[in-house]
């Protein structure tokens, strides 16, 4: 493994371990929950919007230590940031894991997020990587129910 490798795989280790922005927020916040019946991961995801910024934002969840390390890197990510910048961000990530890496939206993405570009070589893991990001879209476009299920 290279040095490179090893520190993604601390990355998300320690996320796992430690997720940052874990819990719940009063209400006002928006909340869509995510979920994978191909593996059982369990996500929601908590949005409090200021105008067109998004000010904060947790999960809960359970599941496999590549979706909780992504959910927790995606709440650092976006936490303070327009929501026109949180879309690009989501695209972006997206992108990075499906294996088109090479979009300006993959390349633009703060270094934290690239420890998932390797995900994009197990397409049975993008969906992991990919489940509370999906669940934050929903939560931003607060249209109930705001339940976002991936699978097949």
């Amino acid at each position: 493994m290279s040095a490179l490798d090893e520190l993604y795989q601390s990355v998300i280790l320690d996320h796992n371990r430690n997720p940052r922005n874990w819990g719940r927020l009063p209400a006002p916040a928006r909340q869509a929950d995510g979920y994978n019946p191909l593996c059982g991961d369990q996500v929601a995801v908590y949005v409090l919007v200021d105008g067109d910024t998004v000010r904060e934002v947790t999960f809960e969840g359970q599941g496999c230590a590549i979706s909780k390390a992504s959910a927790s890197l995606m709440t650092t990510a976006v936490k303070g940031r327009p929501r026109a910048e949180v879309e690009r961000l989501v695209g972006g990530f997206h992108d990075l894991v499906t294996g088109k890496g090479a979009t300006e939206g993959a390349r633009a993405l703060p270094s934290s997020l690239r420890v998932f570009a390797n995900v994009a070589q197990f397409p049975t893991r993008v969906k992991c990587a990919s489940l509370a990001w999906h669940a934050l879209r929903a939560a931003l476009d607060d249209k109930p129910p705001a339940v976002v299920q991936l699978g097949s």
